[in-house]
């Protein structure tokens, strides 16, 4: 097997922002899922064929030839629910290696969740639940086909360990789960170098962070100051697409906290999440969200705040100015990306004269209809191209109510957008693919009860089918669900 070690990794940066970790020994090692899609690209489909092997590597996380020798729990701290917290970091996961795309070159991370205590994990028991881990493999397949830039599901194995939960029947049972993305340096990780005043590591993480997840963006000539106000702008823009996606897709996150944003622009870290089932602007997933902080129509103000608060990190070296001009590109650029995402999964042309316009009123008929959101988006996917399926479907009597007309006026006569193919067998099906809270827990249902993994498997595979039509992953989707 190749070396797993890219030349630009984890460990050029100071032992300060990790610690060296062992994996929990786990009674059982079950696989229960394994993205084959993403196995294959990296060239470990040979590993996908062997389970023993499969799960040497994810389960008991013996190290890859050439990469680190033992696992790296990574520190950071975070604003969580807006109230600053220094006492985080990985407290039920690491970074267990890392590579190189061979196709793209982009670094990839492999991390986990659910693998045991690490120095962060304070009161926890360092684990995870099945229940959670299923979650997982939903959230990430639903937003990937979305178009959603998230990480993916790599690997979910059940453990055999009975957990106590609050908020599951308990004992319930265990798993440990493996995510693939593109990077784990948070806004949190600058956060903790900011707090503690250090200034030395906080530059070497900027310029470490700028030359890995960004090659090419920033000449190495610059300076420290105009580095890092240049960052700064650039992941503002790649956290408005992200935010405007999140809305696009009708996802909520749930804990959108300092520590739950990388600086790679990538949705990772699915906890409490839900996706809309109405136009709702005060919805929200976490239960514990009180006060709605994170609610559904709240995500582009709760990003840009997390992106203020990487701003504060250098405004010591910059100036205040610097960086008030810095996260005005979120601003500057939100409304654009909201227009594109919702273009994109309209399937019409975002170069369209009334795209924006288009836009606006879809939001506003949406909230003030009783419609479910998930449906606009399946039978007017191509606009103009799905007019007639659209108004002789199962939902006309919606699309013909005056208060839908102006939005039936626009997506009428709006262009299909290049590359979509609206004629696509997914939407000939009567109804959307969705992911409702009581989807999930009819999904996990049968597992609990029976160990019956059907319902999971022929979700997935309603999910691949829409992924395939909207044709937004990067990879043709291919998973195996193991019962």
């Amino acid at each position: 097997m190749k070396s797993f070690i890219p030349k630009r990794n984890h460990l050029c940066l100071s032992r300060d922002l990790f610690r060296r970790v062992n994996a929990a020994s786990f009674p059982e090692s079950r696989i229960r899922y394994q993205n084959l899609a993403w196995a294959e690209r990296l060239g470990l489909g040979g590993c996908a064929q062997d389970d023993a092997e499969w799960c040497r590597r994810f389960a008991r996380f013996e190290s890859f030839p050439g990469s680190f020798r033992k696992p790296l729990a990574l520190a950071y701290h975070g604003h969580q629910f807006g109230v600053y917290n220094p006492e985080i970091g990985d407290g039920r996961g690491f970074l267990y290696a890392q590579m190189e795309d061979p196709i793209d070159g982009r670094l990839l991370d492999f991390g986990t969740k659910g693998s045991g205590l690490t120095p962060f994990s304070r009161t926890a028991d360092g684990r995870l639940t099945l229940k959670g881990a299923v979650r997982e493999i939903l959230a990430t397949e639903m937003l990937d086909a979305l178009g959603v830039n998230t990480s993916k599901t790599f690997s979910v194995i059940e453990t055999g360990e009975e957990l106590q939960r609050h908020d599951e029947p308990s004992p319930t049972r265990s798993a440990v789960l493996v995510r693939l993305s593109h990077g784990h340096i948070r806004i949190g990780s600058f956060q903790r170098l900011a707090y503690n005043a250090d200034s030395n590591r906080l530059i070497m993480l900027l310029r470490y962070a700028a030359k890995t997840y960004y090659p090419g963006v920033f000449p190495d000539t610059m300076s420290d100051e105009d580095l890092a106000e240049a960052f700064v702008g650039h992941v503002g823009g790649v956290l408005a697409d992200l935010a405007a996606s999140w809305m696009a897709a009708g996802f909520v996150h749930g804990v959108l906290n300092t520590d739950n944003f990388n600086i790679s622009g990538e949705s990772f870290d699915y906890g409490p999440w839900r996706f809309l089932p109405r136009m709702e602007p005060g919805f929200t997933a976490a239960y514990f969200d009180h006060q709605g902080r994170y609610a559904f129509g709240r995500q582009p103000e709760a990003t840009f705040w997390a992106l203020c608060r990487l701003a504060d990190c250098f405004v010591e070296i910059t100036g205040m100015e610097a960086m008030q001009k810095a996260v005005n590109r979120f601003q500057e650029k939100i409304n654009t990306s909201m227009i594109s995402a919702l273009c994109r999964r309209l399937g019409v042309d975002e170069a369209w004269d009334d795209a924006e316009a288009m836009c606006e009123t879809f939001f506003q008929t949406l909230k003030s209809m009783d419609i479910r959101y998930e449906d606009v988006f399946f039978d007017w996917y191509g606009g103009v191209a799905s007019r007639n399926r659209a108004l002789d479907g199962p939902r006309a009597g919606t699309y013909r109510d005056p208060a839908f007309e102006k939005l039936r006026s626009f997506l009428a006569s709006a262009p299909v957008r290049v590359g979509a193919n609206p004629e696509h067998a997914y939407f000939r099906r009567t109804d959307p693919v969705t992911m409702l809270i009581d989807e999930v827990e009819a999904i996990w249902a049968p597992v609990a009860a029976r160990d019956d993994w059907t319902g999971l498997e022929a979700r997935i595979a309603d999910i691949h089918q829409m992924s395939q039509a909207y044709g937004f992953a990067r990879v043709k989707p291919k998973s195996r669900i193991v019962s």
